[in-house]
């Protein structure tokens, strides 16, 4: 065993675990975090997916060993200040879920994705999307969300820069 820190939606956590306990066990069984979830165990299907760098990764692949004092963002970390992320957000106008045991995993790579490309073509949508797995086949309503959620990031954004423009000019 032994002591790792990491940073989690925000806030540092110190585990006692062996290192080679994938960091999917760390973040819900010792962090009591529901976002990730356990889907294959292989990192094929993305139900486990969590941010760290910016970066879709695995969370069932990735040792403690290699999490060591990452900063890493889980669905649960997506909303601020209570206001739900545009992710989010889309996720519940698209009406997207039927199941939902993979939109953990839909939304953060999609919040990859959109970091990445604000405004990205349906080709890059399902490039970007290819890797994340849905039992239910809700692809057409991820992909529906996703472009909503371009729509609103690309609106704050725009309402952000005109406000700073406004206070520089004035």
């Amino acid at each position: 065993m032994s002591n790792f820190s990491l940073t989690v939606n925000g806030q540092t956590q110190t585990v006692d675990v062996d290192p080679a306990t994938p960091l999917l066990y760390v973040l819900r069984n010792d962090l009591g975090l529901e976002g990730p979830r356990f889907g294959c165990g292989l990192g094929q299907c993305g139900a486990c997916t969590v941010i760290i760098k910016g970066e879709a990764v695995r969370s069932c692949l990735r040792p403690m060993s290699q999490a060591a004092g990452a900063e890493i963002t889980t669905l649960e970390g997506l909303a601020q200040g209570g206001k739900l992320h545009p992710i989010q957000q889309a996720w519940i106008d698209e009406q997207v879920p039927a199941c939902g045991y993979c939109q953990n995993g839909q939304m953060l790579t999609a919040k990859v994705l959109l970091d990445k490309n604000p405004n990205p073509t349906d080709a890059q949508i399902r490039q970007g999307m290819a890797g994340t797995l849905c039992r239910c086949m809700t692809y057409y309503g991820i992909h529906a969300a996703i472009k909503r959620a371009a729509k609103s990031v690309t609106k704050t954004a725009d309402s952000e820069q005109s406000a700073t423009t406004k206070e520089v000019t004035a």
